[in-house]
């Protein structure tokens, strides 16, 4: 079958998102493929589709449990033979997978790349007639990412021992990570690559300097309060107290650790999957296997270590397509913090450099004075972007000439003989006449004083800043004293300047802003109402509710109305068997009664076979008493009538052989009118 009508009759959508098709057909082929594409921009379908148009089984090699787990689940649920083989499966589990193998039903198989240690793995792979590997989140096979797994490395073994075409999907991918990928899975000869823009334009983005982090943090859930959402940290016991936080302001909120027990942490996580409206307060061990796609805001209370770190975790928010809304809290400390994990870590040299240079990148996404998503999808190599959904361009930011400030700044740095950190530092530029001043003799230096224009906080600012466009960095081998780095030169010189944000070297103001509604007023009643429909079909089946209906096929359901099953089958993400399944419960629910239809005809609702069914049954109520209405009756049987509907017999001998003779004769002529009519 072709795949554009799996696509519509499994998934239950009318086209292809921007990009995919072309994947699709690529992988269908059986090309080597690689795919980068925008975290919630459907690389999933790209590999599960060719899955189904292919002979034989598909593997793909996924790295969390969870994550596995849940598009399993979501295959089934559209009528889909998908299993998955992974340390937690229960027995029953595991027997069913080998069954639907063995009778040659199953389509797609999960593993984890762990497997692929195990020398009976690849035994197993080839007996089962493996036509397709598919690799997710393949960006954990480089070393230069923020999730290398090990295991990922025998991959690309793997694909030459089975000698069948590899796809290989991720989010996230600069230049070195592309090439490592193509060097360790496809052995260094280039896979057809496609590489789709960046930009979730759906996703609000805003930063914000610390300042009561935690009220800063409180205030964002307040004016988004019921909503799914992540808020990420950077220390296991700042994650419990900021979840004791929101439930004390009344919120349903969890934490998330890699500290926790095995179980907690499988309970968060399914809680997270199956309610609405829950927070979870997490490290970032937490939501690399989570595909829930009606997350509505992710906050960061910590800066995260990288500019793909933060692509990836805003990433979570919104993968529906609906609006989502993210803020980034960010300090002094949180860059020194960061700078010395990449100075006292292991990696070699080249890759420190590489690590700092990620670090800079946000730095100046976070300190920018422009519009945010430019300068994000900027550093993805993509210049062409329309933005108007970032802080930025809500308000754009309020800019002085800051070089004699930071000329003053890196004077005393350098005066000081760059031992000393930002605290010691203002106090001379402010001429703070303390014990320490005094005893350093830094009283009697020419900077002493020069800087009470600003006051502490603002100082504060601008060394946040200078830090932020790596004019300065901490030396961990000085406990963290900051020393000028060479691009701080040119300024010190008077060869260049620079702007400063003065907004932010103010006191922050707490901006609230207002929560975008899915619905308008009218049809939000009845997206509730729907809501409560799926909370409970997903309690009853144990299954998040999202693998129900998302959030956009409810909203478009609450706009649209749909008062039949053919009109229900037109809704985006309504598939056949979602609609066998589901259609009479939320029929139900927005008109107030569930359909009656024969059931061979409700298995061609939404399908052009049903309304040549429809057509067909009048023709057959006008001449079920001959064409002068004085014959004995004569009918076909619904199943009959589904037939011809659906195989459309060209000819009389062909309608004969579906009817009998009896009935061909009365009917078979006025039905060919039909379906020639129907072409």
């Amino acid at each position: 079958m072709a795949a554009a009508t799996l696509l519509r009759t499994v998934f239950g959508f009318d086209a292809f998102r921007p990009g995919q098709e072309d994947i699709v057909n690529a992988v269908t082929q059986g090309k080597n493929v690689l795919a980068i594409m925008p975290t919630g921009g459907g690389k999933s379908l790209c590999f599960q589709l060719p899955a189904l148009v292919r002979d034989g089984v598909t593997v793909v090699i996924s790295p969390l449990i969870a994550l596995m787990r849940d598009q399993v689940r979501a295959l089934r649920e559209a009528g889909v033979e998908a299993g998955a083989l992974t340390s937690g499966n229960t027995e029953e589990e595991t027997a069913a997978v080998w069954d639907a193998i063995e009778a040659g039903r199953l389509k797609l198989l999960y593993i984890a790349p762990e497997r692929l240690s195990s020398g009976a793995a690849l035994g197993m792979l080839r007996r089962i007639g493996v036509s397709l590997i598919a690799v997710d989140e393949a960006h954990c096979v480089s070393q230069w990412g923020h999730d290398f797994r090990p295991d990922y490395l025998r991959i690309g073994e793997l694909r030459q021992a089975l000698d069948v075409p590899l796809a290989a999907f991720t989010a996230t991918a600069d230049a070195e990570t592309r090439d490592e990928i193509v060097r360790r899975l496809f052995d260094g000869e280039a896979p057809e690559t496609f590489l789709h823009g960046f930009d979730r334009p759906n996703i609000h983005l805003a930063f914000g300097a610390k300042d009561s982090p935690r009220k800063q943090i409180l205030d964002f859930a307040d004016a988004r309060k019921g909503q799914s959402g992540i808020v990420y940290c950077g220390t296991r016991a700042k994650t419990e107290a900021l979840a004791k936080a929101l439930r004390d302001a009344g919120h349903l909120s969890l934490h998330y650790h890699g500290g926790m027990d095995a179980e907690d942490r499988r309970i968060t996580e399914t809680r997270f999957q199956r309610e609405d409206g829950l927070i979870v307060v997490a490290t970032v061990a937490f939501g690399m296997g989570i595909d829930k796609p009606d997350i509505r805001w992710v906050a960061h209370a910590d800066l995260p270590k990288s500019i793909e770190a933060y692509y990836q975790e805003i990433g979570r928010a919104g993968r529906d397509g609906g609006p989502a809304e993210t803020l980034t809290l960010f300090g002094p400390e949180d860059i020194r913090l960061r700078r010395t994990q990449i100075d006292e870590g292991l990696a070699p040299p080249e890759m420190r450099a590489a690590d700092h240079a990620r670090l800079n990148a946000l730095l100046g996404l976070a300190e920018a004075l422009h519009c945010r998503r430019s300068t994000l999808l900027r550093y993805f190599g993509e210049t062409q972007v329309t933005c108007g959904n970032c802080d930025l361009c809500d308000t754009p930011a309020e800019l002085f000439d800051g070089t004699e400030a930071v000329r003053k700044a890196l004077s005393a740095i350098l005066r000081t003989g760059e031992w000393f950190g930002a605290g010691h530092l203002i106090d001379v530029l402010q001429g703070n006449d303390t014990d320490r001043m005094r005893q350093k003799g830094h009283d009697a230096l020419p900077t002493f004083g020069v800087g009470k224009e600003f006051d502490k906080r603002q100082w504060q600012g601008v060394f946040r800043q200078m830090m932020g466009y790596d004019l300065i960095r901490p030396d961990p081998e000085r406990h963290g004293a900051l020393r000028m780095t060479d691009d701080a030169l040119p300024i010190l010189k008077g060869e260049a300047s620079i702007q400063l944000r003065k907004d932010s070297i103010r006191k922050a103001t707490s901006r609230r802003p207002a929560v975008k509604a899915m619905v308008n007023e009218e049809d939000a009643p009845l997206l509730s109402a729907l809501k409560a429909k799926r909370r409970a079909l997903a309690e009853a089946a144990k299954v998040p509710a999202y693998i129900i209906f998302n959030d956009r096929t409810l909203v478009e359901m609450a706009e649209k109305r749909p008062n039949t099953l053919d009109e229900m089958a037109a809704i985006g993400g309504v598939g056949a068997k979602k609609l066998e399944r589901y259609g009479d419960d939320f029929l139900e629910v927005i008109t107030g009664e569930a359909e009656t239809l024969h059931p061979s005809r409700r298995k061609l609702a939404g399908r052009e076979a049903g309304s040549i069914y429809d057509r067909l049954l009048e023709v057959q109520t006008d001449l079920s008493r001959g064409p002068d209405g004085i014959d004995k009756p004569l009918t076909c049987s619904a199943s009959l009538l589904a037939k011809v509907a659906s195989t459309r017999p060209k000819d009389t001998g062909s309608m004969s052989r579906i009817l009998g003779d009896k009935r061909a004769e009365r009917f078979a002529d006025a039905f060919l009118d039909v379906l020639r009519e129907a072409d």
